[in-house]
């Protein structure tokens, strides 16, 4: 049995028309001789009627504090009526289809309301139903725990529970459909001229997402990953063949560099040894960081003094926590974070060096640094972003 995954995001289900774009991607599927299994998001987006969003804005802020458990039943309807919607349609086009929630799907979750973690899969309804003619259409971001309470797998869960599912029927491949043509090699609303990347590996796709690019949730690529299952990035209106996620990457890329994306919102903290002398507190503070869960980021630690970045929404409990602990520090606020990620760029020296000099030819000053074996990080100042990303990007010709 030939098995595709095909996951529509919230835009892709919204209105009628584009309903009809996701029914002719299945319907393709289908001559091709595939099984498809449709994994589906709420529909739209917040004031859209049955965005989560939407949904959310029903209950009062208590409610999602005190009862997570309601919260998630409640935010679980948007992707339910997704799937009733789109059998609907799909039966009138003469595709006999079945709509299921995620559980009912196989997907078993702990009881941890909000950011559920997935115990088990059971795949034989799906299974069942794909045997029967039909094309099951499952409701992403939910589970249910053993005790039958229904749960979220947390923002960006519609890709996990697609990837989760395409790991337990060992689907040939897996497609995310959104609104646009696949990843690109930078924002192309910061770069002109940035070009579709037509294959990259999963190791480069995940810094991409955890680096601040949207295209497709971390967690889904650590899934295909460990299964070994192509993902790929399509648009639902469009006929791009989109970007394919794989194991090794595009192999006829000769170019060092894959991609650019950056993350706003960052506040970079010196904090030196000779200000804070006879402060025990200075020694701890990193774990002082990890204690208040205070996420850091770009982190050098010196003899003289320690250097790390926080997001702007930690820095009133970060100022609270220094004061607190009487350490001085010093800070800049309004940094971005940019990442120069590619495969190729492991053991080829000078490629920091070309950064730097690229950057400081155009007058950009890089605050701090970073690297591993796939990726570089450069921080400067969030008013210099668009203009540091579109020298790297021309700097290592990325473009078509």
């Amino acid at each position: 049995m030939k098995i595709i995954v095909q996951k529509f995001g919230g835009t892709s289900v919204s209105t009628l028309e584009k309903r009809k774009n996701v029914i002719e991607k299945i319907k393709n599927s289908i001559e091709k001789g595939y099984k498809p299994v449709v994994v589906v998001s709420a529909m739209g987006r917040i004031g859209e009627p049955y965005a989560t969003d939407t949904l959310l804005s029903l209950i009062s802020e208590e409610t999602k504090k005190n009862n997570k458990q309601a919260t998630d039943l409640l935010m679980s309807c948007g992707e339910v009526i997704s799937t009733c919607v789109m059998c609907s349609e799909l039966n009138s086009y003469n595709i006999k289809s079945v709509p299921l929630t995620g559980g009912q799907g196989g997907i078993i979750t702990d009881n941890n309301s909000g950011d559920a973690e997935v115990k088990e899969l059971r795949p034989n309804r799906i299974f069942k139903y794909l045997e029967e003619g039909y094309v099951p259409v499952i409701a992403g971001f939910q589970g249910v725990s053993n005790e039958g309470i229904i749960t979220t797998l947390g923002r960006g869960g519609s890709d996990t529970s697609a990837a989760l599912i395409g790991k337990a029927l060992k689907a040939e491949k897996i497609e995310i459909y959104t609104d646009v043509d696949g990843i690109m090699t930078a924002d192309p609303r910061i770069v002109g001229n940035a070009s579709l990347i037509e294959e990259i590996s999963y190791a480069e796709v995940f810094q991409f997402a955890d680096q601040g690019a949207k295209v497709i949730h971390p967690r889904a690529v650590e899934i295909a990953m460990e299964s070994g299952i192509p993902l790929i990035i399509k648009n639902t209106v469009t006929d791009c063949e989109g970007t394919i996620i794989n194991s090794l990457g595009c192999s006829k890329n000769k170019k060092l560099i894959t991609g650019i994306t950056h993350m706003k919102d960052r506040v970079q903290v010196t904090i030196k040894g000779d200000d804070n002398k006879g402060n025990d507190r200075y020694e701890n503070i990193l774990d002082i960081m990890a204690e208040n869960y205070i996420s850091i980021d770009l982190i050098n630690v010196f003899t003289t003094e320690v250097i790390f970045t926080i997001g702007t929404e930690d820095l009133d409990k970060f100022i609270n926590i220094m004061e607190k602990s009487q350490i001085k520090y010093i800070m800049i606020k309004k940094c971005s974070k940019i990442a120069i990620i590619g495969n190729k760029i492991r053991g080829v020296p000078g490629v920091m060096a070309r950064i730097i000099r690229a950057l400081k030819n155009e007058n950009i000053q890089v605050l701090q640094t970073s690297d591993s074996h796939t990726t570089i990080w450069c921080l400067v100042r969030e008013s210099e972003t668009v203009k540091a990303i579109n020298t790297l990007h021309k700097e290592f010709q990325m473009y078509k």
